[in-house]
């Protein structure tokens, strides 16, 4: 059976890649071969992956909501946008359980120019700056154009010693980061010119959904018992990650919640987060 991709190409509809996503939410063998047994029933010739996706992400709901919003992770990163500036506070998080001290949306001064940076890492004495390409669009990939332009400002910076973490440092490594991925070019050229690349589904084994599954770094857009517009209102309140509201449920009274739906929404956050 052939199926739409988000970027328009048919391609044919794959059940083992289904099952396989399926099984990484956390849910048991039995509910998943049920919710593909369903799918595969109610599936049509020419159906959207975004339609397949949504029956699945139902289904789920249906089972657990924290099978469904582990499910969500990619499109719940999405919600960090439009601005990108949640992403970089979700990235500097990710950084930060690693061990690494962070700062974010700082300006430096280049041999040349002066240079917005969306973040800082420091570990071992190394600080490295992180630039965050952030894409609201499923299957829009960062093109060689982006680490070339990256290592330009990276160039710019490194020679400098400037005020950050404890008085005068210099920059010696640079990272970015996207939330979809980049194209072989982009990889090819950012390995030649020793920047770290990190994306969706790069490095294969310790990449953006990795680390996040690693660490339990689910952002608040995960979860399923809290409306967008709830959602967002804690990203204003700095509360990124879902572990954050965990033992926390002022944040949630702050926003307006009653008991019960706090109740709910802990319930989630600790069943995705495995704090039971």
């Amino acid at each position: 059976m052939k199926i739409v991709k988000y970027s328009g190409d048919i391609v044919d509809f794959d059940p083992i890649k289904l099952k396989q996503s399926l099984l990484k939410s956390g849910a048991n063998q039995e509910v998943v071969d049920s919710i593909l047994q369903t799918i595969q029933k109610d599936i049509y010739e020419g159906i959207s992956t975004k339609q397949i996706y949504k029956m699945a992400f139902a289904l789920l709901k249906k089972v657990a909501n924290s099978n469904a919003a582990r499910y969500n992770l990619k499109e719940a990163i999405r919600l960090l946008g439009p601005a990108g500036f949640f992403f970089e506070k979700y990235i500097a998080r990710l950084f930060a359980a690693e061990h690494y001290t962070a700062q974010t949306n700082l300006v430096l001064q280049g041999k040349c120019v002066s240079h917005e940076i969306d973040i800082l890492v420091k570990k071992d004495e190394v600080i490295s700056m992180i630039e965050c390409k952030f894409h609201m669009g499923k299957d829009i990939n960062s093109d060689v154009k982006v680490p070339m332009y990256i290592l330009s400002r990276f160039n710019d910076l490194k020679d400098k010693k400037h005020t950050m973490f404890a008085g005068k440092e210099s920059i010696s490594k640079c990272w970015i980061v996207t939330n979809n991925r980049f194209t072989l070019d982009a990889i090819a050229f950012a390995n030649c010119s020793g920047l770290n690349l990190l994306s969706w589904n790069y490095p294969e084994n310790n990449n953006l959904k990795t680390k996040n599954d690693d660490n339990f770094l689910y952002p608040v857009t995960c979860l399923t018992t809290l409306t967008i517009a709830e959602k967002d209102k804690l990203l204003i309140l700095d509360k990124i990650l879902a572990k954050e509201l965990i033992n926390n449920s002022a944040s949630l009274e702050k926003i307006g919640l009653s008991t019960n739906r706090i109740k709910n929404v802990l319930k989630e956050a600790s069943e995705l987060c495995e704090y039971i």
